[in-house]
């Protein structure tokens, strides 16, 4: 046991008076333990006394065996060395034989290989001298391997020799072969019928000959071709743009002329390929020095003539030569806009005639693979064409001239009237002519022109912009409207509304358009210049125009409400005998609305529908209610009439989604209205409330009213000035718009005109408070209604707020 406590153990042993008796057991037992104990120890010292000795004795054996192994060990290997010695004795003269052996073999070898190389070098050198190429090509290829055997003997003066005179034959070879085929095209193969073949034998010597033999026939062969060709289109008759296709026409009657001569040259060497390869890039050398030596702008249709054919004639190339079909549409190709007629018979000619020779080449592929170049990586598109993207830029000036000559054409010829889609016909057609334009340029580049075209796009577009902006209806100007009070009103006819719903939703198609058409060109452009494809700014004019067209929508909308609202004070309300049905400027209103509201809810979609409403009942409410201070003396029966009229009105504005039938947002646009139109209800309980109770009701249902609102309140009920002053001095005391507790008030209800006598029914004070901070921020939140859903709806939000503002980016929309 670890860490015992004696004490601890021996009360644990004994731990009462009586246990003591256990004592003399337990020394006994105690004393038995150290008797084995001791026993043990004495038998583990014996007999370790024993097995020391014993160890000693097995330390002495084991050293004595050791030594006996050494011993023999050491005997072993002087008899193996012995045995050594022995062997070698026995083989040494054995090894000289074989050594022997070896070098007379290698001499041998070495001699015989000699006098095949000397053989060889002789036959081969008659053999060049006879111009025996056949022959020739065959020997050529027996030294060359002779000579290889040969490698290690270089400071041998015979085999330096024999190496000088087969590099000397070669020489004479390659000379008699560039000879004889410097007679090539200069009529002497159809007078000697043999020179052909000759010359197909000397193409074996080439190849058997050093590869940069055959690179120097080859060039040598595709200079002297191109020598005529040069001297003709370098001559000032031909050196011209509009000779660029007669170029093509020259290599390709060459090519097909010399067709038969040519099969003289191995496959492998693809001549043809090397000297398309080399006319090219000639040719593109002398067209970059005409487009550069223009004295004054090329013409249009002639550059791009020579555009397309030379687009046309790299396809061809590309599929003669690539193993691959097309990679341009060429039944996009450029159609001249007063000759369309003939250019699509042209475009249909195109087409044919490449979908036959990609159909052939498709179903002939796998038996021109020997053919074809293998992994020549040469790409022929653009080759010659891409000298031709640093002077289009009248090419794009052009197309920008053609769109706007066609812009302008369609604004005159439009009737502002719209199709099936509910947009402008003129839209219509400006997207299918800039589709067209885009069509021409992308089979003619797809680089930094077709840039400059698509910012010519974002021109014309901005241009329509612009345009539609310019057709909306205008606020009065001038003296007569000044003197008329009719300055900054839009006046606006049912067609004027349908025109104003067509601008709207045109613009929202070229919104959308503009979009598709940067994702389409982005697609077609070069990679490295798909970044700078933007529409944002084209598509912020847009919704800028929307913007502006449906805030002249509601103004127009406004105006005609102006007799309504004129009519309305010119009541004479504070005179009425009796309350009646609604008045006639309420039916009024609801005519006009009825008049205008279905077709706008036909012509706009719902998102603008409801900004529409919106608009419309964030500037009716307060109108309606500013109206009423306008009115003379207000009598309590004239108020009645008045809060019938009103909830008239409130119940027309909330019929307004219905006849839109656009019910989409009605909850929200109905919460909105009712709101708005609360304001007039409480201004109206406040002018029926009694003379003592009159500035707590206003402070109650209108505690953002100002003491001039309540003093007009006053005269509204026909208080006198003495009277006025009196409840003027003590709403100010307790301070006007601030409301905390219960006010008592006297609700008013109004009873319909089928009752005999009308009467007031005045029910118990309620709690009609109203928090002016909620008030103001709910009227916020619904100029913006539905902004966190859509971005373009903050867009319109964020226009109206700046609509009050002296500067800003959209200032300039409500200018006009």
């Amino acid at each position: 046991m670890e860490k015992v406590n004696t004490l601890d153990y021996i009360n644990q042993m004994f731990p009462t008076e009586a246990s003591l008796s256990g004592v003399e057991p337990l020394m006994q037992k105690v004393h038995n333990e150290i008797r084995v104990v001791d026993a043990e120890i004495l038998t583990a010292v014996r007999q370790q006394s024993n097995s020391g000795s014993k160890a000693k004795e097995d330390l002495a054996a084991a050293t004595s065996a050791v030594k006996e192994l050494m011993y023999k060990v050491r005997e072993i290997k002087s008899k193996a060395e012995q045995s050594e010695t022995m062997v070698q004795e026995i083989c040494r003269d054995i090894k000289k034989l074989d050594f022997a052996k070896k070098h007379i073999t290698t001499t041998i070898t070495a001699l015989h290989r000699l006098t095949m190389l000397v053989s060889a070098i002789e036959q081969l050198q008659v053999m060049a001298s006879k111009r025996q190429y056949k022959e020739a090509s065959a020997q050529l290829e027996a030294v060359s391997q002779l000579c290889s055997h040969f490698d290690g003997y270089r400071d041998n003066p015979k085999i330096t020799e024999l190496r000088d005179k087969f590099k000397n034959i070669k020489q004479i070879l390659k000379s008699h072969v560039f000879s004889d085929f410097s007679s090539l095209g200069t009529g002497k193969e159809s007078e000697d019928s043999s020179l052909l073949q000759q010359l197909s034998d000397a193409c074996l010597v080439v190849d058997a000959l050093e590869p940069s033999v055959k690179e120097e026939l080859v060039k040598n062969f595709c200079d002297r071709e191109l020598i005529s060709y040069q001297q003709i289109f370098e001559g000032a008759e031909l050196a011209k743009l509009d000779k660029t296709e007669r170029r093509y026409a020259w290599i390709k009657r060459r090519l097909r002329t010399n067709e038969e001569i040519w099969k003289i040259f191995p496959t492998s060497w693809h001549v043809d390929y090397l000297l398309c390869i080399q006319f090219c890039k000639l040719t593109r050398t002398q067209l970059e020095d005409i487009l550069e030596n223009l004295k004054e702008k090329p013409d249009v249709a002639t550059l791009l003539t020579a555009l397309q054919r030379t687009i046309e004639f790299e396809e061809e190339l590309a599929e003669k030569f690539g193993g691959s079909g097309s990679s341009r549409n060429i039944t996009d190709a450029f159609e001249e806009t007063d000759k369309s007629e003939s250019n699509d018979q042209i475009v249909l000619d195109i087409r044919k005639k490449y979908e036959k020779k990609l159909a052939a080449h498709q179903g002939n592929q796998d038996d021109d693979k020997d053919v074809a170049v293998p992994g020549a990586g040469f790409n022929f598109r653009g080759i010659i064409s891409s000298c031709f993207e640093p002077h289009l830029m009248v090419y794009v000036e052009f197309e920008e001239k053609t769109l706007m000559d066609n812009l302008e054409k369609l604004i005159q010829e439009e009737t502002w009237e719209g199709n099936d889609t509910k947009v402008l016909n003129s839209i219509i057609q400006v997207f299918m002519i800039i589709k067209r334009s885009l069509k021409r340029c992308s089979a003619l580049t797809k680089s930094q022109t077709l840039l400059n075209l698509f910012k010519v796009f974002q021109r014309v577009l901005r241009a329509y912009a612009t345009k539609i902006y310019m057709k909306l209806p205008k606020g009065g100007t001038g003296i007569v409207a000044a003197a008329t009070g009719m300055d900054g009103q839009i006046k606006t006819s049912d067609k004027d509304e349908r025109m104003i719903c067509y601008i709207v939703n045109t613009a929202e198609y070229c919104h959308d358009m503009a979009e598709e058409l940067a994702e389409n060109v982005s697609k077609i452009i070069d990679t490295q210049l798909a970044d700078a494809v933007d529409m944002s700014a084209v598509q912020d004019e847009f919704s800028a125009v929307i913007t502006k067209a449906l805030v002249t929508l509601v103004n127009g909308l406004e105006t005609k409400f102006d007799i309504e609202m004129a009519a309305m004070t010119r009541v004479p309300w504070g005179t009425l005998e009796s309350v009646g049905d609604q008045s006639e400027y309420v039916n009024s209103i609801k005519m006009i609305l009825n008049g205008s509201i279905p077709v706008l809810g036909s012509l706009l979609s719902p998102v603008y529908f409801q900004f529409f409403l919106d608009k419309l009942a964030s500037s009716l409410g307060p109108r309606f209610y500013l109206n009423i201070f306008k009115c003379k003396q207000i009598s309590e029966t004239g108020a009645q009439q008045m809060l019938l009229d009103t909830q008239a009105v409130k119940t027309i504005l909330l019929d307004i989604p219905s006849l839109g039938k656009q019910t989409s947002g009605a909850a929200s646009y109905s919460k909105f209205v009712s709101r708005e139109m609360s304001k007039a209800e409480a201004l109206l309980k406040v002018i029926l409330s009694p003379v003592d109770s009159v500035a707590d009701t206003y402070s109650a249902l209108l505690p953002e009213g100002t003491p001039s609102e309540f003093q007009r309140i006053l005269e509204l009920k026909g208080l006198k000035k003495a009277d006025q002053q009196t409840i003027l001095e003590d709403f100010n005391k307790r301070g006007s718009g601030i409301s905390q507790l219960p006010i008592a008030t006297s609700a008013v209800q109004v009873i319909p005109a089928a009752t005999p006598a009308p009467s007031l029914v005045v029910s118990q004070p309620s709690n009609a408070l109203i928090a002016s901070r909620e008030d103001v921020l709910t009227r916020a939140a619904a100029l913006g209604r539905g902004a966190a859903t859509t971005g373009f709806k903050r867009f319109l939000a964020l226009t109206e707020a700046a609509k009050d503002r002296t500067d800003g980016p959209f200032r300039k929309l409500f200018n006009a």
